[in-house]
C-alpha cells in the first residue's frame, strides 16, 4: 500500500512550509491544494528543493467555501491514489480566517459567518470528502521515515479556542470557530476509533503566533521570541504530529507538544 499526504491549503504561510518539509523529510507523494494559481503554488512549494522528485507533488484546486471544489479534488485524489493500492497517512487541514472583535458591538454578521465557514465548516467538508482515504482496520499501515506511526488527521486550531483557558475574552467569532474545531476533532476521532481502530487518529494543532497574514496585525504585541517564522512553525508542528501516540488522540496540541485544554 502506498501512503500519501494532504496539505490543504498550501499556497502560503504554514501550509506552504509543511508541504515543502514533507517533500524533503519523507519519500511519499504529497497533494497540496490552493484556491487559485495552481502553477504558482507548485513553483513556490518546489522552489529551492534540491534532489526532490517533482512528480511527487500534485497541486489540486480546493476552495473550502465551495464544497463542489472539495468533492472534485477528492475525485482527482481517488484517481491518483486508488483505495485498493494507497491510503492517506497524513492530512494537514489548515484553513484559517480572523476578524478581531474586542467588544460585542464589533461583531459583524457576515464576517462571523465567513469565519465559521472557513475555520469550522471548511475542515468539516474536507473530512467529509477526504476521510474515505484514511486507513481502515484491515489496512496495512507502513512505517515510513518522517511520518507518525499511525495515520493522522490534523486540523489547525488555536489556543484561544480553549474555553477553560479563556481569561481575556474578545475575538468572539474566531474563539468560537476554533472551539468548534476542537469538538469536530474529538467527534471525528471517535469515528476513527470505530472505522480504523489504532490505524488512524484525529488531533488539533496550535502553532503559536506565526508571521503570516492571519496574525500580521498583532505582530507588534508579541515578543520576538514568541513570534515564529512559518519555517520554524512547520518544523515544530511536524515534530508534534510525528510524536503523537494513541493516548494523544482526539485532543489539541501546541507547537511544544503540550496539550491545549478544552
Amino acid at each position: 500500500m502506498q501512503p500519501w499526504a494532504l496539505v490543504t491549503p498550501a499556497s502560503r504561510g504554514i501550509g506552504l512550509e509543511l508541504a515543502r518539509r514533507l517533500l524533503t523529510t519523507t519519500d511519499i507523494p504529497v497533494v497540496a491544494t490552493a484556491r487559485k494559481d495552481l502553477d504558482h503554488t507548485r513553483e513556490n512549494v518546489l522552489s529551492g528543493l534540491k534532489g526532490v522528485k517533482e512528480d511527487r507533488l500534485r497541486v489540486l484546486k480546493v476552495d473550502v467555501l465551495d464544497e463542489q471544489s472539495i468533492s472534485n479534488a477528492a475525485n482527482e485524489a481517488s484517481s491518483l491514489f486508488p483505495k485498493k493500492d494507497a491510503y492517506l497517512h497524513l492530512s494537514l487541514c489548515l484553513p484559517g480566517l480572523l476578524f478581531p472583535e474586542k467588544s460585542p458591538s464589533q461583531i459583524n454578521y457576515d464576517d462571523a459567518l465567513l469565519t465559521f465557514q472557513t475555520n469550522t465548516l471548511g475542515p468539516m467538508m474536507l473530512i467529509k470528502h477526504f476521510s474515505q482515504f484514511l486507513p481502515r482496520k484491515a489496512t496495512n499501515v507502513l512505517a515510513s521515515s518522517g511520518l507518525p506511526p499511525q495515520a493522522v488527521w490534523a486540523t489547525m486550531s488555536a489556543r484561544v479556542g480553549s474555553i477553560s483557558d479563556n481569561g481575556l475574552g474578545g475575538w468572539y467569532s474566531y474563539r468560537a470557530s476554533k472551539a468548534a474545531v476542537n469538538q469536530v476533532t474529538k467527534t471525528f476521532d471517535n469515528y476513527l476509533k470505530m472505522s480504523a481502530g489504532e490505524k488512524a487518529i484525529s488531533i488539533a494543532l496550535h502553532p503559536g503566533t506565526v508571521k503570516t497574514g492571519l496574525s500580521e496585525e498583532f505582530w507588534k504585541n508579541v515578543k520576538d521570541e514568541k513570534l515564529f517564522s512559518p519555517e520554524y512553525a512547520g518544523e515544530k508542528l511536524m515534530e508534534v504530529v510525528n510524536s503523537r501516540t494513541l493516548d494523544d488522540r482526539g485532543r489539541c496540541w501546541d507547537w511544544k507538544g503540550e496539550e491545549v485544554p478544552p
